[in-house]
């Protein structure tokens, strides 16, 4: 199924996430540079990524639905996308979690503030896995007539028809 919404032939969704994608994990970035160096900059540099980042997930995440509510029900695709898109409200909720325990741009944050968003890149990274899954390998958001029950790529049988194919 193609993507709901689009902008010059090209899904909005699939435009916008790179910008959360991008800014909450170089948050955790500067967040580790600031580790090995001490410079306060980098803890300010990390807390306006990760504002960025949760504006910008904001603002992708209602494209994303409008793509969902498209799906076919009882789909591997339908049951996919539900997953991706409640684990990013989830990291778009660590890292709010993280930028309201740091208090303000020049706070030192603590350890719990660091946690939240240290949980939140690693889901983000699985969340983002299950969009790539979406697009590619069920062609959500990109042609007409995806397999919206394609097994996933992790699969055997995916593996060996790609071997062969």
């Amino acid at each position: 199924m193609e993507a709901r919404v689009k902008l010059m032939g090209h899904p909005v969704h699939q435009m916008l996430v790179v910008f959360p994608v991008g800014l909450l994990g170089m948050s955790v970035i500067f967040d580790l540079v600031y580790f090995a160096t001490n410079e306060q900059v980098f803890e300010v540099v990390a807390y306006w990524m990760m504002v960025s980042g949760i504006v910008s997930g904001l603002l992708a995440a209602p494209f994303g639905l409008a793509d969902w509510t498209k799906i076919p029900k009882d789909t591997r695709a339908k049951r996919v996308g539900a997953v991706h898109g409640i684990g990013n409200v989830v990291v778009v909720l660590l890292f709010i979690a993280s930028v309201w325990l740091r208090d303000d741009a020049m706070a030192v944050p603590s350890t719990a503030a660091y946690v939240c968003s240290f949980l939140g890149l690693g889901l983000a990274l699985v969340t983002a896995w299950l969009g790539g899954e979406l697009v590619d390998q069920l062609g959500i958001g990109v042609r007409e007539n995806a397999n919206v029950d394609a097994p996933s790529s992790l699969s055997r049988t995916q593996q060996t028809a790609h071997r062969t194919g």
